[in-house]
């Protein structure tokens, strides 16, 4: 099989283990190139620890992961280096600006410091920070940072990225911004595993959603697939999560 038929994203019995605690429970995906990918699930499901995993910052218990066709972590470093993160506590350097951390990650991701430069400054003024001047990152809004983030994410493009939370702070007009790049990049041929609480996002951007529960895959299919009737894509959450045992109409007070 060549490099580029092979999915962008496979893992197999994928497993993370804290204490006596699984995070991720036996976790089988497999996520086609040029794919919009929604990965799903209520707070606590694995979510973040499966991203962490596929990044490599996290080893796995047991299992197997391959992304572009590569082992992680045996070929951790190639694979890195075809990956754009927006993790979601936004770890930047807060005693950079905005630009300096931007072009430091082009510099990590090898570019010369020329093109590394002149990049930083385009996605700067496109996602409109060019105005933040010589403030320190730790002085950003949560908005500004996941948008300084993404430009970071961008800078080298990236086969893949990987986004947890990306939208989370961020205002309407900056949040259609980054939804229009990542159609773009898409459309491009790029493959975008995305995680959100804002369902409506996922259902208007992503081509297959997945939705994990207590560390195990509940749901995996192309959304018309998913769809019981008129269902919505929180229809299809909860159905399969499992909404509250109680509500309001319980509490005499409410």
């Amino acid at each position: 099989m060549s490099p580029e038929s092979t999915p962008a994203i496979e893992v197999r019995e994928l497993r993370k283990v804290y204490g006596d605690k699984p995070a991720v429970d036996g976790l089988n995906l497999r996520v086609e190139r040029g794919c919009f990918f929604g990965f799903l699930g209520p707070n606590g499901a694995g979510k973040t620890t499966t991203i962490r995993m596929l990044m490599g910052l996290a080893p796995p218990t047991s299992g197997e992961i391959e992304i572009l066709g590569r082992r992680m972590p045996e070929e951790a470093i190639s694979i890195k280096a075809r990956i754009g993160l927006v993790p979601d506590d936004t770890l930047l350097f807060d005693h950079l600006t905005g630009g300096e951390f931007v072009e430091f990650v082009g510099r990590m991701y090898g570019l010369g410091r020329p093109r590394s430069r002149a990049r930083t400054a385009e996605l700067m003024q496109l996602f409109e920070l060019d105005g933040a001047g010589r403030k320190l990152i730790g002085e950003y809004s949560k908005g500004m940072r996941k948008r300084v983030a993404m430009a970071a994410a961008l800078i080298h493009r990236p086969d893949i990225y990987l986004l947890d939370e990306p939208f989370e702070g961020v205002d309407a007009v900056g949040a259609r911004l980054m939804k229009d790049i990542l159609l773009d990049q898409v459309r491009q041929g790029a493959t975008i595993f995305l995680t959100s609480h804002v369902l409506e996002v996922v259902e208007r951007l992503c081509d297959r959603v997945a939705i994990i529960n207590q560390g195990r895959l509940v749901v995996d299919g192309a959304l018309e697939s998913l769809r019981a009737g008129s269902e919505t894509l929180e229809d299809i959450f909860v159905r399969v999560v499992g909404g509250p045992a109680h509500t309001s109409e319980s509490l005499d007070w409410l």
